[in-house]
């Protein structure tokens, strides 16, 4: 068995209850489980990760096994592919057996499992995944790993090309890994793998595209990473080829908090309904980039007044949204603080009438109801909502005496 290459402290994180309960189920075999993943990177960078994912020589079924009998339940996620997923209270923890590629198509792999930690280290993708970390704080590296993370040098493991074959998405992984964790101007190697390989990108499917590329956009800042993308022909398979750089540029120093479908947007100024169906972004995905990047743009300079109403008719996150990338597409924008903050504060008033107080009022039911009353609302909204209910029915009584 291969020695640590060093021990760190271990972090809060692993010596959470949650955390010992797994391990321990998990040793009550003698086997070693270990961390992998992110949740090591994040480690041993100082930050917090956001999932533990844990690797182990035993089978699934044994797995399995263990969890309940040490009262966690255990629900089998991708027990095909030797993943089990603990699910406590506190966290889910996904555990994955050893094992070894056996077949692959670009798409899918079949999978041998095993008991190698470095076999299971040579299938791994990038160097900087192919780390673990066991409960002790002991941490293992087969690949140079450890290096490659310090440096800031996304490396496949291995020879780029085959990591590509075996799965078309990794890929796409290197982008956004880079995004994460990169420096400089990439591994030569890598990216000419990437090149040559652009053009299998759309054998994947859209679905799998567009969470990889929704995760480099919610990088603190993918400008790099996606200006390689363009230099390496990979950004133009999936979006048109004048994507808004600039834009993106200028958005990321504006807003408050990334937003991937905010970025998306920025990179492009139209087109919403074509990049929704080629992504096939969800409903409420494609609801929101149409709605971002309506005509015409957010008025950055109208009055107070013009901004209430834009805030009432859009709502406080969509109005955010239009005035950062109205914001984004001018060199030196002026008042988007102060726009922000205005939205943040917004409570939307209440249109003080409904459908029932015109039928009240003598108005016949049926389409006129809706046309009139919408009507008497955008005239309440151009008052400012300044408008009483007395005031609003007052206004409704005068129309129908004029219509009369």
């Amino acid at each position: 068995m291969a020695r640590p290459v060093r021990t760190i402290k271990p972090r809060p994180w692993m010596r959470d209850a949650a955390t010992r309960q797994v391990m321990r189920a998990l040793t009550a075999a003698d086997a070693e489980p270990r961390f992998v993943g992110g949740a090591v990177r994040d480690a041993l960078l100082g930050r917090l990760p956001r999932e533990i994912d844990i690797a182990t020589p035993l089978e699934p079924d044994a797995v399995m096994r263990l969890l309940s009998a040490a009262g966690i339940r255990a629900v089998p996620t991708g027990i095909a592919h030797g993943t089990v997923t603990a699910a406590t209270p506190k966290r889910n923890f996904e555990i994955t057996t050893l094992r070894r590629d056996v077949e692959t198509d670009g798409r899918h792999a079949k999978v041998a499992f095993g008991v190698d930690w470095a076999a299971d280290a040579q299938r791994r993708d990038f160097t900087m995944n192919a780390l673990s970390l066991d409960r002790q704080g002991r941490l293992y590296d087969d690949v140079g790993g450890l290096a490659d993370l310090k440096a800031g040098c996304v490396r496949f493991v291995g020879d780029p090309a085959a990591r590509i074959r075996e799965d078309v998405l990794r890929l796409l992984r290197y982008y956004r890994f880079f995004a994460y964790y990169g420096k400089g101007s990439g591994d030569r190697a890598a990216r000419a793998a990437c090149r040559a390989a652009a053009h299998l990108l759309p054998t994947l499917s859209a679905e799998r595209i567009t969470a990889e590329f929704l995760k480099l956009l919610s990088a603190p800042d993918p400008l790099p990473a996606l200006r390689m993308m363009q230099t390496d022909g990979v950004l133009n398979t999936m979006l048109p080829e004048n994507v808004g750089l600039v834009r993106l540029r200028r958005l990321v120093v504006l807003e408050p908090a990334a937003d991937p479908i905010r970025r998306l947007a920025a990179l492009i100024p139209r087109d919403a309904g074509t990049v929704a169906d080629r992504f096939k972004l969800s409903g409420a995905q494609r609801e929101r980039l149409e709605a971002v990047l309506i005509k015409p743009a957010a008025a950055l300079r109208a009055d107070r007044v013009a901004q209430r109403r834009a805030l009432y008719c859009w709502g406080s996150s969509i109005y955010a949204d239009r005035v950062l990338l109205a914001a984004a597409a001018r060199p030196r924008p002026h008042g988007v603080r102060k726009l922000l903050r205005l939205a943040q504060s917004w409570k939307s008033p209440r249109f003080p009438l409904r459908g029932r107080d015109l039928l009240a009022a003598g108005v016949a039911p049926g389409p006129e109801v809706g046309v009139l009353l919408a009507a008497l609302e955008a005239w309440w909204i151009k008052g400012d909502f300044r408008a009483t209910a007395a005031q609003c029915r007052a206004e409704l009584r005068r129309r129908l005496e004029r219509a009369a």
